[in-house]
């Protein structure tokens, strides 16, 4: 089971990797095209729209797995000790539904996109795609999510036993 997560993983990781080189490739082409030729790449905006939201909702589960989620260390001193474990599982579970709520809005917002036909304005790309893709790795991260309620919590790497004390 393992082998196949860590497999997804490095799947999920080269398409991340592949989507931020196109658009650094699509910026860098725009830029040249509207400075030297003072044409810029017809789209670009659309597709830079679209590769960010590729970027971000699919690393989504990865940080969620990892517990990379921004966190505020001001009271590390009180929650990081095993009697506050309660308390990670409650956040665990409050990250769930909030990632569960974003899923569904995105699965209807999907299915109406569809109905409507609604498309990107400069490439007519049907963002029902877009949409479902959004939902489909939100509900991944809630399920991450969820897999913290009951794993060990999270220990964050500046806490050391100074902050314990």
């Amino acid at each position: 089971m393992d082998a196949y997560l860590s497999r997804i993983r490095q799947l999920v990781e080269s398409l991340l990797i592949l989507t931020l080189l196109g658009m650094v490739l699509l910026t860098f082409a725009d830029v040249i095209g509207r400075r030297l030729f003072g044409t810029p790449v017809f789209g670009a905006h659309d597709a830079t729209e679209h590769l960010m939201a590729i970027m971000v909702f699919c690393g989504l589960p990865l940080l969620t797995a990892a517990r990379g989620h921004l966190a505020v260390d001001l009271f590390d001193k009180y929650l990081m000790t095993p009697a506050m474990a309660w308390w990670h599982r409650l956040i665990a579970l409050l990250m769930t539904l909030v990632l569960l709520l974003i899923a569904y809005e995105f699965f209807n917002a999907a299915i109406e996109a569809g109905q409507i036909q609604e498309i990107s304005q400069a490439l007519s790309i049907p963002r029902s795609g877009m949409y479902a893709f959004i939902a489909f790795t939100s509900l991944l991260s809630a399920l991450a999510a969820l897999l913290g309620c009951f794993g060990a919590p999270a220990s964050h790497p500046h806490a050391t036993e100074e902050h314990a004390k």
